[in-house]
C-alpha cells in the first residue's frame, strides 16, 4: 500500500521495460514483472529512516485521524450509509478489485473503461496513483520479508503497520526504478494522467459531498458528510489496507509454504473483503480468488464473478488448490 503523499508523479523521459505479466497462476517461480537484482527498488526501513521523516505525510495522516474521531460528532444514519457505499467503492472495488487483483497481478480481464473506472475509485482511498501503487506492490513481493521489502513486520509491528509512509523521500528518487515494475501501465496514457492527478477524485468527491451536504440539511450536515464521506472513510480504510501488510504477516494460519511469513486472517479478511486471505495470496499471486476454501469468504472475488456474468471480466484465473499436495504456484 502506497501513500498518496508519498506516491512520486510518473515522468516518461525513460523508456520502461517491456517484459510481459504472467497470465497463469501455475506460472514460473518469478513473479509478475519481477526486476533484475541490480535494478531492484529498495524500500525497506534501512532506506527510508535516515532521511528522517516527512511531515507532509505525518501531518496529512494526522488530520485525517483528528477529522475521524471529529465525525463521530456529526453522526446520522444517511452519513453512515453514504460512508459505506464510498468505502465499498474506493476500497472492496478501487483497491481489491482493482489496483490489487487487476492491475498489479492480472488475474482477470475487464474492458479499458471498467479499468478505468475502478481506478477512479482507488484513487478515493488516498492510497496514491495506480503506477506507484502498483510498482510498490509488485517490489512487496519480488523482496517480501527479505531486505528492500517496503513493509516487512522483521523490521517492527508498526513499521510495517503505517510507520513505513512517514519516513525519506526515497521513492521520489527511485522513480525509474518504480517505472521498471509498471510498465504496463506506464504506456497506458489515461493511467499516467490519473498517476499525476489521483488527488483529484478524492478532492471532487469531497466538494460535492460538502455541497450536497448544504443543499439538502445546512452546513452542519455538509461538514457531517465530510467528515464521515472522506476523512473517517479514509482513515478505516487506511488502517484496512494496513493491516494487509502488518497483521497478515505476523498472525493467522498458513496452508501453503511460501518464502515469506505470509499468514490467512479471517478478521483481516472480513475488514478488507478478502484480502486477509494473504498466504493464499502469497502462494498463488496470480489467482483473482483468495479465498480458496467455501468458508473462506472474499467478497472482492464475488464482486468479480459479477462482472463476468455480465461480461465484463474474462479472464478469470483461480488458483486449484489440492490438499493432496498444497504448494504454491511455481514450486
Amino acid at each position: 500500500m502506497a501513500s498518496v503523499l508519498t506516491a512520486p508523479s510518473p515522468d516518461r523521459s525513460t523508456e520502461p521495460s517491456t517484459d510481459h505479466l504472467t497470465k497463469s497462476h501455475e506460472a514460473a517461480p518469478k513473479p509478475a514483472h519481477d526486476v533484475a537484482a541490480r535494478h531492484i527498488a529498495r524500500m525497506g526501513r534501512a532506506v527510508t529512516v535516515k532521511e528522517g521523516l516527512n511531515w507532509v505525510t505525518l501531518t496529512t495522516i494526522t488530520i485525517f485521524h483528528v477529522g475521524a474521531l471529529a465525525a463521530f460528532f456529526f453522526f446520522s444514519w444517511q452519513r453512515l450509509a453514504v460512508m459505506a457505499i464510498l468505502y465499498v467503492l474506493a476500497i472492496n472495488v478501487g483497491i481489491g478489485m482493482c489496483y490489487h487483483r487487476l492491475l498489479t497481478h492480472r488475474g482477470y480481464h475487464t474492458p479499458k473503461w471498467i479499468e478505468y473506472i475502478m481506478s477512479v475509485f482507488a484513487t478515493m482511498a488516498l492510497e496514491g496513483g495506480p503506477i506507484f501503487w502498483v510498482a510498490t506492490h509488485r517490489v512487496h513481493h519480488q523482496l517480501s520479508d527479505q531486505e528492500g521489502d517496503p513493509h516487512t513486520p522483521r523490521e517492527g509491528k508498526w513499521w510495517a503497520h503505517t510507520g513505513w509512509i512517514f519516513f525519506g523521500e526515497a521513492l521520489h528518487a527511485q522513480t525509474d526504478v518504480l517505472k521498471r515494475y509498471s510498465p504496463d501501465l506506464y504506456r497506458d496514457k489515461f493511467h499516467f494522467w490519473l498517476s499525476k492527478y489521483h488527488w483529484l477524485p478524492i478532492t471532487v468527491s469531497g466538494v460535492l459531498l460538502l455541497v450536497g451536504g448544504w443543499i439538502w440539511g445546512g452546513w452542519e450536515n455538509a461538514v457531517g458528510m465530510v467528515l464521515w464521506g472522506v476523512l473517517l472513510r479514509v482513515t478505516l480504510g487506511l488502517h484496512a489496507t494496513w493491516l494487509v501488510n502488518s497483521a497478515t504477516h505476523l498472525w493467522g494460519s498458513r496452508r501453503f509454504e511460501t518464502r515469506d511469513d505470509s499468514r490467512n486472517s479471517w478478521w483481516v479478511a472480513l475488514l478488507t473483503g478478502g484480502e486477509g486471505w494473504h498466504n493464499n495470496h502469497h502462494a498463488h499471486p496470480v489467482s483473482a480468488r483468495h479465498g480458496l476454501k467455501w468458508y473462506e469468504i472474499d467478497p472482492n472475488f464475488w464482486g468479480i464473478w459479477l462482472l463476468s456474468k455480465l461480461g465484463l471480466a474474462k479472464k478469470i484465473q483461480v488458483a486449484k488448490y489440492d490438499p493432496a499436495n498444497p504448494k504454491p504456484a511455481g514450486m
